[in-house]
């Protein structure tokens, strides 16, 4: 069951790199992209929100996609591995 849960927190990591490459590109609101780039927003906005809150963009830097990747690579998944 660990292991399940392991390779799904690693998809949501995955998630959240195509979503970060996403925002970096303009994509038109009719591409079916936008589509793809919503979703994954709704997704992994959730968890990134809480932390925009407590550290806000530094220079148009978001660093809570940073932070969430070390929480997740630093104690989420070694958990997971025991």
């Amino acid at each position: 069951m660990l292991r399940i849960i392991a390779y799904l927190v690693e998809l949501y990591v995955l998630a959240m790199f195509v979503y970060a490459i996403m925002s970096w590109i303009r994509i038109p609101w009719d591409s079916p992209w936008y589509r793809v780039q919503r979703s994954l927003g709704r997704i992994i906005d959730p968890v990134l929100a809480p932390v925009r809150r407590i550290i806000p963009p530094v220079g148009g830097l978001d660093l809570s996609f940073l932070v969430v990747l070390l929480v997740i690579e630093l104690v989420i998944l070694p958990l997971l591995a025991r």
